[in-house]
């Protein structure tokens, strides 16, 4: 798909609404306690800070002029306790709204990486791992301010200026009104620049995403980077997609800069109005200088909320591009889940039956068309076949990583759509071609299949798979750290480590998926002993190229044109001269 690239912009679903804001207020909800501590805070801090002009106006009209030097050192405690009351408030509910910040940033990321866990492997195969990163990281990091402190600081300072409003008022009315005056301008700009500004974030956060999505896949391609010398190359594109993201921002940028200073001048302008008509035009008589002193001081005031509105709705602006983001992802449907009055699948035995399964990975292209077979408990059925055919598609569909197309899939007849995810995988092992190594030490990834597997069953099955060897050669054992990925160890190292934590989870059926690929022949024929011991008792599905592996196999199904065009036993099969013998003969030239 074409959004399966670190160069293609993401679109988003759906426009934004205030609906997506409103769903975020379930995480302010768990909060609210504390988050109404930090506005009654909050309100205190802003009343003491507002009683500054109204003792410096009874100060400069009545203490000054009456020379009472008594009462304007007075004044100047009760001054500078209302400072010192207003920061001790401030600084408190500040503390306050940093834990509740960082609870929600817990709470949101918690939720988006238990939805990416439950997501099905289509998800994952339409969109590069550094967008789906950059969502849980940063863009979770971007709005948890804004939920937080930001809802707060709205609501404070729609009060603040409603207060300034009332000792404007009881200080001059007309005065009052000249400062309310700048109100519609400061709206229309507001409303001018919204729309542009939502979509330069919008940009930017594509071109962030992308610019994340090609520097994942370069880390994790260093390898293959330096193997074919494209570090020049590589470094041309992220320095283009770099210079992208720059242009991106300080487009946003411009246009958020158009918002404080246009609210500075527009304050500027009406202060400066405040002096034009309190001294030429008003009489002398009704204005006195306490009361210029005070208006202007209440009326910097007064544009310092709506200032400090226009920076938290630049901040708004700015953040609910990854708002979208993150709600994009949590609506990201789980169409591989449970259905409503799943089952508990008991203890099985193995039997698997596919009745005229059809799969397509995309609509209209069929990978299988009308398949059916029957698989008896205990019997080792090896799928063989071209790249491409379906084999590992096959066993996919077993344990449900997808749902087919047509048809249905029975488990000792349970339809596996019918019962609990967990139920079913809980009982299957599946061995990849590329062995995932975790970060932490071997008996950790070993202990992965069975988490209460004691120390001992972990080394059982290791010795059982042939593993048990070369870890405890290694310089702490067991207890050896390895890295993601385990790039410490061989590609056979890993999989031999894989072979012992599937063994340990005690699988009721098994997959082996090119499980032996990495593994020399040597050691793959000191493991087969181990296979034996590992397959004794399960059903197993084997996919593999080197077919001298599965020779002993019960049936062998050799998949091609969307279904099983030969099925039976080795010999069966090389007697019917047909698509298994010539794959057979050709790896034996």
């Amino acid at each position: 798909m074409a959004r399966n690239r670190y160069d293609v912009d993401e679109m988003l679903e759906t426009p934004f609404d205030f609906s997506h804001f409103k769903r975020s207020f379930k995480y302010m909800k768990k909060y609210r306690g504390k988050m109404i501590l930090a506005l009654i805070l909050s309100i205190f801090a802003a009343l003491s800070g507002l009683l500054g002009p109204i003792i410096t106006k009874y100060a400069l009209d009545n203490t000054v002029p009456a020379g009472d030097i008594g009462q304007l050192w007075l004044l100047g405690l009760l001054l500078l306790l209302t400072f010192a009351v207003s920061i001790a408030f401030s600084n408190i509910r500040s503390r306050i709204m940093t834990v509740v910040g960082q609870d929600m940033i817990f709470d949101i990321r918690s939720d988006l990486f238990a939805h990416l866990q439950e997501l099905p492997f289509s998800y994952y195969d339409d969109r590069p791992h550094g967008k789906i990163l950059i969502r849980v990281v940063n863009y979770v990091n971007s709005v948890s301010d804004m939920l937080s402190n930001g809802v707060i600081n709205v609501i404070l300072e729609f009060l603040n200026m409603l207060f300034i409003m009332v000792f404007m008022f009881l200080v001059d009315v007309k005065l009052s009104l000249i400062v309310l005056s700048g109100l519609p301008l400061f709206a229309l700009v507001m409303f001018s620049i919204k729309k542009y500004q939502r979509r330069a974030w919008q940009d930017v956060s594509n071109k962030s995403s992308n610019l994340n999505a090609y520097l994942q896949e370069n880390i994790v391609g260093a390898r293959v980077t330096q193997i074919f010398t494209r570090e020049e190359e590589n470094a041309e594109i992220f320095d283009r997609l770099s210079d992208k993201h720059r242009k991106s921002w300080m487009k946003a940028v411009a246009f958020s800069n158009l918002v404080w200073p246009s609210t500075d001048n527009i304050s500027t302008l009406v202060r400066a109005a405040i002096f034009f008509v309190g001294l030429l035009v008003m009489s002398h008589a009704s204005v006195t200088l306490g009361t210029i002193a005070a208006m202007t001081g209440y009326a910097s005031r007064f544009w310092q909320p709506i200032m400090n509105l226009s920076n938290l709705f630049n901040n708004f602006i700015n953040n609910i591009a990854y708002l979208e983001r993150i709600f994009e992802t949590l609506d990201e449907p789980v169409t591989i889940a449970d259905k409503e009055g799943a089952r508990e699948m008991g203890s099985i035995e193995g039997n698997v039956s596919f009745n005229d399964v059809t799969f397509s990975y995309e609509e209209g292209i069929n990978v299988l068309e009308h398949v059916s077979f029957d698989v008896k408990a205990g019997e080792s059925i090896a799928l063989v076949g071209p790249t491409g055919a379906g084999k590992s598609t096959i066993v996919s569909l077993i344990s449900r990583f997808y749902d087919v197309s047509g048809g249905k899939i029975t488990i000792d007849g349970e339809d596996i759509s019918e019962v609990t995810l967990r139920s079913l995988r809980s009982q299957m092992g599946i061995m990849l071609q590329d062995s995932f190594i975790f970060s932490g030490t071997i008996a950790d990834n070993i202990r992965y299949g069975r988490l209460d597997a004691t120390d001992e069953e972990i080394r059982r099955a290791s010795r059982v798979v042939c593993a048990d060897d070369f870890i405890s050669g290694m310089e702490d054992g067991y207890e050896t750290e390895v890295n993601e990925r385990g790039s410490k160890l061989s590609g056979g190292q890993k999989q031999l480590i894989s072979f012992a934590r599937t063994l340990l989870s005690d699988p009721k059926i098994l997959v082996l998926d090119e499980a032996t690929s990495s593994i020399d022949a040597k050691t793959e024929r000191l493991l087969q002993q181990g296979l034996n011991e590992l397959l004794k008792g399960r059903t197993s599905f084997i996919i593999a190229h080197r077919l001298s592996t599965i020779r002993s196999c019960d049936r062998i199904m050799y998949i091609d044109r969307k279904g099983i065009t030969e099925c039976g036993s080795h010999d069966e099969l090389m007697a019917k001269r047909g698509d298994y013998y010539k794959l057979y003969t050709s790896q034996q030239i």
